[in-house]
């Protein structure tokens, strides 16, 4: 991590919508502080659902796509706006990225998408970048953004992806069961087969898990990208290169 030029960072909605919205304040002092150091960083965020429902006069998640969409349309410029103004006070400006997996797919929007990030990076403008939900549906949605993140990762070729959600680690089985212990270190080639993959994170907001976590890690790894999974509360220590979390070790990039 100490010697990554290159990071993205994935927070999940129920880390920063709702009763954590003051998390969003201690998130940007650390992307700040990494940027400040010359890394280019890119935030993958949730929450424009969760951050649209108040508004809405919604109490839970809605789960009809129309509805959704509404929310997020709300949601999403409310989102961008608290952590744009967040980042004022460290002269950082945040800028918007939505797509949907058949921008990943397409090979034309892809290399569109990664060329806009490229420049914002190269311009030290900070991404934000989330899944466009007024445009996608139940069949082309990423699911959720532990995915997008990893696919955004590979990408634009990150050094480090940090998963973040409400727990501080990945665990051998449910970390609120008995007996639960972390895990500090995944090799490439390592299958988990004596991990019990369960759920990990806030329900009602969100639409992530362990298991969409470990997928994502995987899929990032893979192209070469080390990955570590930690809380929120953690992402400081995670961007200062302390050993906290689960670290996925990379494997080797073709070529290198």
């Amino acid at each position: 991590m100490a010697d990554a030029k290159r990071v993205v960072v994935k927070v999940g909605s129920s880390s920063i919508s709702g009763d954590n919205a003051w998390q969003i304040a201690p998130l940007v002092l650390a992307l700040a502080t990494a940027h400040r150091k010359g890394v280019e960083v890119v935030l993958v965020s949730s929450g424009a659902i969760a951050t649209g429902m108040p508004f809405l006069e919604l109490s839970s998640r809605p789960t009809d796509l129309a509805t959704q969409q509404a929310a997020a349309a709300v949601g999403q410029s409310v989102l961008v706006h608290r952590y744009q103004a967040s980042l004022d006070p460290y002269g950082i400006v945040a800028g918007q990225v939505l797509l949907t997996a058949s921008d990943i797919d397409n090979p034309t929007h892809r290399g569109n998408a990664k060329r806009a990030m490229e420049r914002l990076l190269a311009l030290r403008i900070l991404p934000i970048v989330n899944e466009n939900d007024t445009v996608a549906t139940h069949e082309i949605r990423f699911g959720d953004n532990d995915r997008l993140a990893a696919l955004v990762a590979r990408m634009i070729g990150a050094d480090v992806l940090v998963l973040l959600s409400d727990v501080d680690a990945l665990y051998t089985k449910p970390p609120q069961q008995p007996g639960a212990e972390p895990i500090a270190h995944v090799a490439p080639d390592d299958p988990l087969a004596e991990v019990e993959i369960g759920s990990i994170g806030s329900a009602g907001v969100g639409s992530g898990g362990a298991r969409t976590k470990v997928s994502a890690a995987r899929h990032a790894a893979e192209a070469g990208t080390a990955v570590v999974i930690t809380s929120t509360a953690l992402v400081s220590e995670a961007l200062a290169g302390a050993e906290v979390g689960t670290y996925f070790s990379p494997a080797p990039r073709a070529g290198a």
